[in-house]
């Protein structure tokens, strides 16, 4: 049975830092869920997982323009400071006006209870009733301070930062998590703890931490969570094609929602198809995604100071979006090769015009 507690008002914003509008949209999908499998296909939530440095506010409103399957982002993780001061230009990213195109949970990276509340009042303050506990980074120089995955390794500590976190704050809280920083073993000693707390839900990545994005999701460990855990369960990890979700979908049919991350970022039509579980005009996808990069182009253009740190970024959502291609590391390496923005465009006109396909 989940626990409830008592809220705040939120803020009167309209759409959708909102969390007031988020809330209503979860509280309508999760409302009917009593016991596991009792979540309609059609009611699962499909989520934008956070990718620091490339899930950004300029992404998810032009993603939103032009495509469609997102429910809501997770945001990628802002990290606390000593001081009871938030500078605006640390949540920029956040900022209401720049996030009406997709509904956004902020996501927060410590092992600080106090630093945590701080920042979660000031989220509330700009309209977030929900917000993300980061027990899941798995990079070393996060991990290895105890952020992240890290908190894993330390089930004591967590349950004692969880404490003082909900005892205070007036967000609600969700999770997102791995199975353990250094094993699977670590979930097991967690999960309780996470089930005694009145979390709005948690997400799980079937993998550990040390693995990073290495190796295949545990999905035998992710059934135990799914079975376990008192809360809402958000699968997410290697969601890259309509097939192998649809699997997914067969085997757990008691999750709650769905995230997808670097698979989207690859093939940005994916969630649309996972949605309506329909094949996409292949005739019409490769011009639509050309609209969809220059829109990114120039946004980030207005945005970044300077041609070097506009290609940066460019050549960053290269990584991914040249793995929806076959056959396209050489055309990538001259994207990347490019040294100013006339070189980058023409590169990425002979990647486009080229004979290359899109991934199925």
């Amino acid at each position: 049975m989940r626990m409830t507690v008592a809220h705040k008002t939120l803020p009167g914003l309209d759409f959708p830092a909102g969390s007031a509008y988020i809330v209503r949209m979860m509280d309508k999908a999760q409302s009917e869920t009593i016991e596991p499998g009792s979540v309609p296909a059609n009611r699962r939530l499909l989520y934008l997982a956070p990718l620091r440095g490339v899930t950004d506010a300029i992404y998810r409103s032009t993603y939103a323009e032009y495509f469609g399957g997102i429910d809501l982002a997770v945001a990628p993780f802002v990290t606390t400071h000593t001081g009871r001061r938030i500078k605006p230009a640390h949540v920029r990213e956040l900022r209401p006006e720049d996030n009406r195109s997709m509904p956004v949970i902020p996501q927060v990276l410590t092992k600080n209870a106090e630093d945590f509340i701080t920042l979660a009042d000031h989220l509330f303050d700009m309209g977030y009733g929900i917000i993300n506990l980061n027990c899941g980074c798995p990079f070393p120089q996060v991990a290895n301070k105890g952020r992240g995955s890290g908190l894993l390794c330390d089930p004591d500590y967590l349950d004692r930062l969880l404490n003082t976190i909900l005892s205070r704050i007036s967000n609600r809280l969700s999770i997102k998590t791995r199975l353990g920083r250094h094993n699977t073993d670590e979930i097991r000693s967690v999960l309780p703890i996470f089930n005694r707390y009145p979390l709005e839900s948690v997400t799980v990545h079937p993998r550990t931490g040390i693995q990073m994005y290495t190796g295949t999701p545990d999905l035998e460990a992710f059934a135990w969570c799914l079975n376990h855990c008192n809360h809402p369960v958000i699968y997410n990890g290697d969601i890259t094609s309509l097939s192998g979700f649809q699997e997914l979908e067969q085997r757990f049919e008691g999750v709650a929602g769905w995230m997808i991350g670097r698979g989207m970022l690859a093939n940005p039509f994916l969630p649309g198809q996972l949605k309506n579980h329909q094949p996409v005009d292949e005739t019409q996808k490769t011009n639509h995604f050309l609209r969809f990069h220059d829109a990114l182009f120039e946004r980030y253009r207005d945005r970044l100071s300077g041609p070097g740190h506009l290609l940066d970024r460019m050549k960053g959502l290269w990584k991914y979006f040249a793995q929806g291609f076959r056959g396209s590391e050489t055309a990538r390496k001259k994207i990347h090769k490019a040294r100013s923005v006339e070189q980058y465009t023409a590169a990425v006109s002979a990647f486009l015009e080229g004979s290359l396909e899109w991934k199925p």
